[in-house]
C-alpha cells in the first residue's frame, strides 16, 4: 500500500496549465486530439473483440495484439480526458494522488507497450525459424507466463518511481507546465535534492528499453536469415508479410520516442510549447494507428473487420 507524504507542504493540488504559450488555441488544439482518441478507443475496442469473438484468432500472435490493444488504451485514457477537460473546461487542478496515479499509468503502460512488441518479435522469431515447432513453443501456458512477466516487470520498473516521489516536499510551485502528470516534470516543481529522481528516471528505462529493442533487432535478424533460406520467392514474400505489421508498430512506437529523448538532450533551441505538443500526440496516435495498422496488413483482420461491418450494413 503506498502512503502518500501528506504533509503541509503537499496539501495543495497541483495545477496542469495546458500548453503554454497556446493557451487561446486550447479549445481547437482540443478537437483532433478528441478525433484521435475516438479514433483510438473504437479501433482497438474493436480489434479486442474480434479476437475475443473469433476462434481463427486465438493464436499467440493474436493475444499479444490484444494485450497490445488493452495497453494503448490504457495510455491514451491515462492522459487524454485530462488533457481535453483542461483545454475545454479549464479543469487545471489534479490532486497529488491523481497525479501519482496519473503518472504510474501513463509511464507502466509506455513500458508494457515496449515489452510487448519485444514478446511479439519472439513471436514471429518461432514462427518463421521455426515453425514446425511454433504450437508447442508457444503453448497457452507458456503465454500467461510471458505476459505475467512483462507486466511484472513493468510494474518493477514504474513503483519505485511512485515512491520517489512520495518523498519529496512540495513546497514550492505547484503549477506543471505540461496536459498531463510526469515523472521529472513533477520531481522538478520539489524543494529537496531529485538526483535520485533524474538517475532512476533517466538510466533504468534507458536500460530496458535499449535491451527491448536490442532483442528485437536480434530476432529480425534471425528472421531475416531464416527468409532469405527459403527456397521460393513467394515463400519470402509470405514470410515477410507476416512481419510487415509489427514492423510498422515498431517503427512508430520507438522513432518517437527517441526523437522526443534527442530533441530534450539536444534541441535546446526547440520550444518548450512543441515538446508538450510532441509528447501529447505521442500518448494518442500510436494508439490509434496501431488497430488501423493491423487491419489493413493483417489478412486474418482484415477479412473479419469486413465481415463485421458487412453484416451490419446488411443488417
Amino acid at each position: 500500500m503506498i502512503i502518500f507524504n501528506l504533509s503541509s507542504y503537499n496539501s495543495g493540488p497541483f495545477l496542469l496549465v495546458g500548453i503554454p504559450g497556446l493557451e487561446q488555441f486550447h479549445v481547437w488544439i482540443g478537437i483532433p486530439f478528441c478525433a484521435i482518441y475516438i479514433v483510438a478507443l473504437v479501433g482497438n475496442c474493436i480489434l479486442l473483440y474480434l479476437i475475443a469473438v473469433e476462434r481463427s484468432l486465438h493464436e499467440p500472435m493474436f493475444f499479444l495484439l490484444s494485450m497490445l490493444a488493452m495497453t494503448d488504451l490504457i495510455l491514451s485514457t491515462a492522459s487524454v480526458p485530462k488533457t481535453l477537460s483542461i483545454f475545454w473546461l479549464g479543469d487545471q487542478e489534479i490532486p497529488i494522488a491523481g497525479c501519482l496515479t496519473q503518472i504510474f499509468f501513463i509511464h507502466y503502460s509506455s513500458f508494457l507497450d515496449s515489452a510487448i512488441l519485444m514478446s511479439m518479435a519472439f513471436d514471429r522469431f518461432v514462427a518463421i525459424c521455426s515453425p514446425l515447432r511454433y504450437t508447442t513453443i508457444l503453448t497457452p501456458k507458456t503465454i500467461i507466463k510471458i505476459i505475467v512477466a512483462i507486466s511484472f516487470r513493468s510494474f518493477c520498473i514504474i513503483l519505485p518511481v511512485v515512491f520517489l516521489l512520495t518523498r519529496l516536499p512540495f513546497c514550492r510551485t505547484h503549477i506543471i507546465p505540461h496536459t498531463y502528470c510526469e515523472h521529472i516534470g513533477v520531481a522538478r516543481l520539489a524543494c529537496a535534492d531529485i538526483s535520485i529522481n533524474i538517475w532512476y528516471g533517466f538510466f533504468v528505462p534507458f536500460l530496458i528499453v535499449i535491451s527491448d529493442v536490442i532483442l528485437i533487432a536480434i530476432s529480425y535478424i534471425f528472421i531475416l536469415c531464416a527468409v532469405f533460406h527459403l527456397p521460393s520467392r513467394e515463400a519470402r514474400q509470405k514470410a515477410l508479410g507476416t512481419c510487415g505489421s509489427h514492423v510498422c508498430v515498431i517503427l512508430m512506437f520507438y522513432i518517437p520516442a527517441f526523437f522526443s529523448v534527442l530533441a530534450h538532450r539536444f534541441g535546446h533551441n526547440v520550444s518548450h510549447s512543441f515538446h508538450i505538443m510532441f509528447a501529447n500526440f505521442y500518448v494518442v496516435i500510436p494508439p490509434a494507428l496501431n488497430p488501423i495498422v493491423y487491419g489493413v496488413k493483417t489478412k486474418q483482420i482484415r477479412d473479419k473487420v469486413i465481415f463485421l461491418f458487412s453484416l451490419k450494413y446488411l443488417g
